[in-house]
């Protein structure tokens, strides 16, 4: 699973605004519009996104997985 993807399904989840999630993740508040335009995220960056993301995940949601 892309980190994009993983981002926008913490997004629908926990419904935090994109600026709100980079900074909070990693101090970026552009984070998430310059994935979505083809931003390519580092093995540091991508490793510190996923640990926020199962940091703020509610109980029962740890595992992100595909919604249609």
């Amino acid at each position: 699973m892309t980190l994009l993807y993983a981002i926008e399904t913490c997004l629908r989840q926990t419904q935090l605004p994109p600026s709100r999630f980079g900074r909070n993740a990693v101090k970026d508040p552009r984070l998430v519009h310059d994935l979505r335009r083809g931003r390519s995220p580092g093995p540091d960056l991508e490793r510190r996104v996923r640990a926020y993301i199962a940091e703020i995940l509610p109980p029962g949601r740890k595992k992100i997985e595909r919604q249609f």
